[in-house]
């Protein structure tokens, strides 16, 4: 495991984004957190994030599009979202744009410690 990769959190609910960086912090993970898509795009990080969890209903710029904007501007951060409104048309969407994976809320700390995993610890 290496403690240098980034995962980035983007969530729009100040509660879910604190929760959610405790969680990955308590794996060993140093994080970076905002309040909206466009923070994030507007960002430093970009180029530099190992892992990205998203939220996918925010104010402004969902989770979805800012990840096809992400891709657009080429990067593939290994990216997990998080909704409280899983479909099966998100889920689909998501897959065609390779993210690992759209947990339902309220997301199982399991489930977060494997899609990591499976993000950042993969040998290079």
């Amino acid at each position: 495991m290496s403690s240098d990769q980034i995962v980035s959190i983007v969530d729009d609910e100040e509660a879910v984004r604190l929760a959610t960086e405790s969680l990955v912090r308590s794996f060993g993970r140093q994080t970076r957190l905002f309040a909206s898509a466009e923070e994030f795009l507007q960002s430093d990080l970009l180029a530099v994030t190992a892992c990205l969890i998203s939220d996918v209903m925010m104010p402004g710029m969902s989770g979805v599009a800012m990840h096809e904007r992400i891709l657009s501007l080429g990067h593939a951060p290994p990216t997990i979202f998080i909704t409280a409104f899983p479909t099966a048309d998100l889920k689909a969407r998501a897959a065609e744009n390779g993210a690992l994976a759209v947990l339902d809320k309220p997301v199982d700390p399991d489930a977060i410690a494997h899609w990591l995993s499976v993000a950042l610890d993969l040998p290079s």
